[in-house]
């Protein structure tokens, strides 16, 4: 994959905004991106990965289903722009340092979450004041996360206290 800015840039962040827009809710894909993001191409000029003009990663396009999966910067992008409880599942203050950590979000560990979000849908992980501390893939659906005492909750990906992978 080679960084490039596109021979069509105002095409590809009208897509990637519309995109964001029919995952994250209407808006979200101007909060998320800016003016002045850059795309990372597949081979086959594909945009992989959507990145600040810095270079530093906001989401990543994945190949099995074409939806985003968020860095850190995107998920704070995302948090600041939706009002609680969109797209978060709330963590007590046991699992705080564990799940900042980017460690799995338990399901008996889950006191709130959206639901309206669906299983392996991206989501937001906070805490009981809505500070974020992760970005992950929600496991099960909203009622067996709270009706469930075991079990994955939230496949943690990035933790706020976790280097983020940009190769994801």
């Amino acid at each position: 994959m080679n960084p490039t800015t596109s021979t069509n840039p105002n095409m590809r962040l009208r897509r990637v905004r519309t995109m964001a827009d029919y995952q994250f809710g209407k808006g979200a894909g101007a909060a998320l991106f800016d003016d002045n993001v850059t795309f990372l191409l597949s081979k086959t000029k594909r945009i992989r990965q959507v990145r600040t003009a810095t270079g530093e990663r906001i989401a990543t396009i994945r190949a099995k289903d074409g939806f985003f999966t968020l860095s850190m910067k995107g998920a704070e992008r995302i948090h600041s722009h939706l009002k609680a409880p969109a797209l978060r599942a709330v963590v007590c203050e046991d699992a705080v340092p564990f799940v900042s950590k980017g460690k799995t979000a338990f399901a008996k560990h889950i006191v709130s979450i959206d639901p309206n979000v669906r299983a392996k849908e991206e989501i937001l992980v906070t805490d009981e004041n809505d500070r974020l501390l992760a970005t992950g893939q929600l496991a099960m659906s909203p009622d067996e996360v709270l009706a469930g005492n075991y079990g994955v909750g939230v496949f943690v990906r990035n933790g706020i206290e976790k280097e983020d992978n940009p190769e994801e």
